[in-house]
């Protein structure tokens, strides 16, 4: 499939299955293998941050009940909204590849399915970067001071974003120990 029928694909709703039948030639798999063990991973990766949201969501709803928290100056309230909002969202975006499954299951949609979760998964990842950083910079700037909340909260987000995105953007921009697929009209290695 070429660029411009690949554009057409994605407006129609259509998923470009030409990455994913390049990875079953190179790895002597079927498309449904392939779609299959792509399902399999985005599901571990998703268990993985579902479990971290879950601890953060559920420390941050139990701290508005503490008696401390009515001792939490201006900043420090927006600052729990702003991290309880991405937690929350981080839940919601991170949770809704169950409801998509659930609502194409035996559609024969599993393609489009892999493409949606792949996106919220990496949204999800984006919110809770944001809400681990600044429930950082939130507990810092309550035991430690404002000085060593701002650095903390910005370290971790500066180390969560480098690592999370940065890092894996690199390597996959940087192709150059990569040999590509001969059938690879792009040049880009299968997955």
């Amino acid at each position: 499939m070429d660029r411009a029928s690949a554009r057409t694909g994605r407006r129609t709703g259509r998923p470009d299955l030409s990455a994913a039948h390049r990875t079953a030639r190179a790895r002597g798999e079927t498309l449904d293998q392939v779609l299959d063990r792509n399902l399999a991973e985005l599901l571990q990766e998703l268990r993985v941050a579902i479990t971290g949201v879950q601890v953060l969501f559920a420390f941050l709803l139990g701290l508005a009940f503490t008696q401390r928290f009515a001792e939490l100056d201006d900043l420090q309230l927006t600052v729990y909204t702003v991290t309880l909002l991405a937690t929350a969202l981080a839940t919601v975006v991170l949770i809704a590849p169950v409801s998509f499954h659930r609502l194409v299951f035996r559609r024969r949609r599993k393609a489009v399915l892999i493409a949606v979760a792949d996106r919220l998964l990496l949204v999800g990842l984006a919110l809770l970067v944001l809400a681990i950083s600044t429930g950082v910079l939130l507990i810092l700037d309550v035991v430690l001071g404002r000085t060593a909340g701002v650095v903390g909260g910005a370290l971790v987000l500066l180390i969560g974003v480098l690592t999370w995105y940065g890092l894996p953007l690199w390597v996959r921009w940087d192709d150059s120990g990569v040999q590509p697929d001969p059938d690879d009209d792009e040049g880009r290695p299968a997955d």
